[in-house]
């Protein structure tokens, strides 16, 4: 129900296709998941810090947070200045609007965290697929087009990565996205094991 909501109204803000702009606000909101997990880690770590069992699984979600929020960091940062490039950057609905949103959104999520898991990996893991269809549709629509727009961002650079084109951009930002849904999915099984065990 909550990634049905969560989909649902990006689709109703940014229209059903994929675009540059409903890529900017989609990496604004899916930095959040990660922060909050980690908050949330940490919050429950400082209660349970005496039982290892359980701070070793706390612990676990820590290094696939920092990676991922800053992987989408990366992801929005480069993502707004190829926006802003194409001159197609509303700041109410691309920026202002995802903010409020991931207010929201965080602790939506920080709540689900503390009390179910699983189902907010659940829902990250529909949130990433999402994002990973998008991308791919946006990629296999548009190849020639981003084949040929040019990629400079200092921050790309920073981050460690390249890309020489918008195609490959995109592509590579598809990929980190399915890597988010695989890892959401891992989270999950480990959770059912727990469970059964």
């Amino acid at each position: 129900m909550l990634g049905d909501l969560l989909v649902g109204t990006g689709n109703f803000f940014y229209g059903k296709d994929p675009s540059y702009e409903k890529f900017k606000a989609v990496e604004v909101i899916a930095r959040i998941p990660y922060q909050s997990w980690e908050s949330v880690a940490y919050t429950l770590l400082t209660s349970f810090y005496s039982n290892e069992k359980r701070a070793i699984s706390l612990s676990k979600v820590l290094p696939f947070a920092r990676h991922a929020q800053d992987n989408e960091t990366m992801h929005v940062v480069v993502i707004s200045q190829i926006v802003t490039k194409h001159g197609k950057n509303d700041v109410v609905l691309h920026t202002l609007v995802p903010i409020i949103f991931s207010f929201f959104y965080f602790w939506a999520v920080w709540l689900l965290s503390m009390f179910d898991r699983k189902a907010a990996f659940e829902l990250n893991y529909l949130f990433e697929q999402h994002a990973f269809d998008q991308y791919s549709q946006f990629v296999e629509k548009n190849a020639d087009e981003l084949k040929k727009n040019k990629v400079q961002s200092e921050f790309l650079t920073f981050y460690g990565r390249h890309a020489e084109t918008e195609y490959d951009l995109f592509n590579s930002i598809r990929l980190d996205e399915i890597i988010h849904r695989n890892c959401s999915l891992v989270m999950v099984r480990e959770l059912e094991k727990k469970r059964i065990m």
